[in-house]
């Protein structure tokens, strides 16, 4: 099984929870979606990202801007960096995934689109609203959902499981729960450890 910790106010878990789908359809594996706040993370064990925002090194600052969108157009997806809003309040969209459940992707993947293609601010009702006549989910169900403790609860007790498993970022992926890797650019790597998986279970 993969497991795969993710925030939708990242760019980076865009592409991968885009491009993990596919690979996981190959090789016959379940994901099992894990939202998680990734701003709770960085305020606990990795304080170093802020600070990088504050005071970038202008070069890797400008090679990260083109390396982005290398990976996007190899995942044939937009992404404009930074948005509008950024970093931007990914509370209530993530309270949705946890809230949808098993039914979570089409909306999580509107949020990213959302977010990242068309440059609204998903931490608004309004936009909010329109991802859900988007894909067909009750309105007022949803927002009366999201508000509920138990699902404030959930995505709390992600975050803080992630942390407890060595994770410090968004997206953190484990394979049979303890293989953990981190970032889009470690797929190649998760391929080679489902695979050797696969032969040893042969």
């Amino acid at each position: 099984m993969i497991e795969f910790f993710f925030d939708c106010s990242s760019p980076w878990t865009y592409l991968a929870f885009h491009n993990i789908q596919p690979l996981a359809k190959e090789l016959g594996v379940e994901i099992s979606w894990r939202p998680i706040l990734v701003g709770g993370i960085f305020n606990t064990v990795n304080p170093s990202v802020y600070a990088q925002r504050e005071t970038p090194v202008p070069l890797k600052a400008r090679y990260m801007k083109k390396d982005l969108q290398d990976w996007a157009r190899s995942a044939n997806l937009a992404i404009k960096m930074p948005p509008t809003v950024f970093p931007v309040n990914s509370v209530k969209a993530m309270r949705g995934c946890i809230w949808l459940g098993k039914d979570m992707v089409p909306f999580a993947t509107a949020l990213f689109e959302t977010y990242w293609g068309e440059d609204k601010d998903i931490s608004q009702d309004a936009v909010l609203s329109e991802i859900c006549k988007t894909v067909g989910i009750d309105e007022p169900k949803f927002f009366a959902g999201i508000s509920a403790q138990d699902i404030k609860d959930q995505l709390k007790a992600n975050t803080e499981q992630v942390m407890a498993r060595g994770g410090f970022g968004s997206p953190t992926i484990f394979v049979d729960k303890t293989d953990m890797y981190f970032g889009n650019d470690r797929l190649p790597l998760i391929r080679e450890a489902l695979l050797r998986r696969k032969a040893s279970a042969a």
